[in-house]
């Protein structure tokens, strides 16, 4: 990945920072997109005084011209674009009966579109690079997850996609990966929209026991650098796709009884 320009969305925190740490780490250029503009120049700042090189751009991936600009800023910075990671995400906790139809379209807007978005810009770049773009998604985008509609439903779009353009560049050389972490410790589930659209403020899940961002990071930059389709991680994500294929009623009540053990869960 030495000398490599990769872009990533929402990195200003979670993955997407342990991203630009791990992949600025290993000598290549990384391009930041995320609303937090403050905590970007300060990754950015960190990773130079580290000896990495890095850019920045205030970038909500709902917005196409947001999307474009990010894409800009690297090929103006660096010159070209070998991987884009599309990270930037949302999250929910509500069953569907009690959830605003406005949360289930900002979902949407963020986790599907922001990714088609940024990789409708980067696409040419890549195409010429022969690079690769990544989504980042979710055992939820494997298996629907109950009080996340909204969140699997966006998850699954994105595997839809990203399977279809994998497809359509069996011959140009692009690569293409979906990254699915389990449980990751990360804010998302701090800033995850309850039913009528404000954020749950806490996370339900003792952070300290799930995988850390920067482990989740450091297999998806072997991932990319292996240039694997898909990259599914802890053993309860692998477990989820072998029993999805074969005991999927039974599958259904082990995760229903799961996720009801949550504290403050939606359903019982």
């Amino acid at each position: 990945m030495k000398g490599k320009v990769v872009v990533i969305t929402g990195a200003s925190s979670g993955i997407g920072k342990a991203l630009a740490y791990e992949f600025s780490g290993h000598g290549a250029k990384v391009v930041m997109g995320a609303r937090n503009l403050e905590m970007l120049k300060k990754i950015s700042e960190d990773i130079n005084r580290l000896g990495g090189e890095s850019a920045y751009c205030a970038t909500d991936v709902t917005s196409e011209n947001d999307c474009k600009n990010l894409i800009l800023t690297a090929v103006q910075k660096f010159g070209k674009i070998d991987v884009l990671i599309n990270n930037a995400g949302i999250s929910m906790r509500a069953l569907f009966k009690d959830t605003d139809l406005g949360v289930i379209k900002r979902l949407m807007d963020v986790n599907f579109w922001g990714s088609v978005l940024c990789t409708k810009k980067a696409l040419p770049y890549l195409l010429e690079s022969k690079g690769s773009v990544v989504a980042v998604s979710s055992v939820a985008g494997i298996k629907g997850l109950p009080g996340r509609t909204g969140y699997s439903a966006s998850k699954f779009a994105l595997h839809g996609f990203m399977e279809s353009l994998r497809i359509e560049n069996l011959k140009t050389g692009l690569h293409v990966m979906m990254a699915y972490p389990g449980f990751t410790a990360s804010n998302i589930r701090n800033t995850a929209l309850v039913a009528d659209g404000s954020q749950q403020g806490k996370s339900p899940l003792e952070e300290g026991k799930i995988m850390p961002a920067e482990e989740v990071a450091a297999h998806i930059y072997k991932a990319v650098r292996k240039r694997k389709t898909s990259l599914v991680l802890t053993t309860q994500g692998k477990m989820t796709v072998l029993l999805s294929k074969f005991f999927t009623k039974w599958l259904d009540k082990l995760v229903y009884n799961h996720m009801a053990k949550e504290p403050d869960s939606p359903f019982k």
